[in-house]
């Protein structure tokens, strides 16, 4: 399974439990740590920890073992390392005040949006 495939499996898991605002951002370009990473909110801390549960089950029954999660105990945000997808299940206040999304997206020139010249 390539990362592409990954990836949409683990959107796919996380729209099977209600995760909300999945989006999935490609780094490939930015890092080499990863190749995806996904980024979805959760209602509460239990549902944060269904989301997450239900992603690393998916994903070890395609042959994807993940490579480690944290946060688990908090319940606030949750990473889950599938090595060329890693997956960020946060709670909305956690989220917006982090802002993966933005972070993510600024060009290694510093501007939001990259452009050509």
């Amino acid at each position: 399974m390539n990362s592409e495939a990954l990836t949409k499996l683990v959107v796919d898991a996380l729209d099977d439990v209600k995760a909300r605002d999945i989006v999935r951002l490609d780094v490939r370009d930015m890092t080499t740590v990863t190749d995806y990473m996904v980024v979805a909110s959760g209602t509460s801390n239990r549902h944060v920890k269904a989301l997450v549960d239900n992603v690393a089950e998916k994903a070890k029954k395609a042959g994807h073992r993940p490579i480690g999660i944290e946060g688990e105990d908090g319940g606030e945000w949750v990473l889950l390392d599938l090595q060329d997808t890693l997956v960020h299940v946060m709670l909305p206040k956690v989220r917006e005040f982090y802002n993966l999304e933005k972070l993510w997206s600024i060009s290694p020139t510093g501007d939001a949006t990259a452009s050509d010249g």
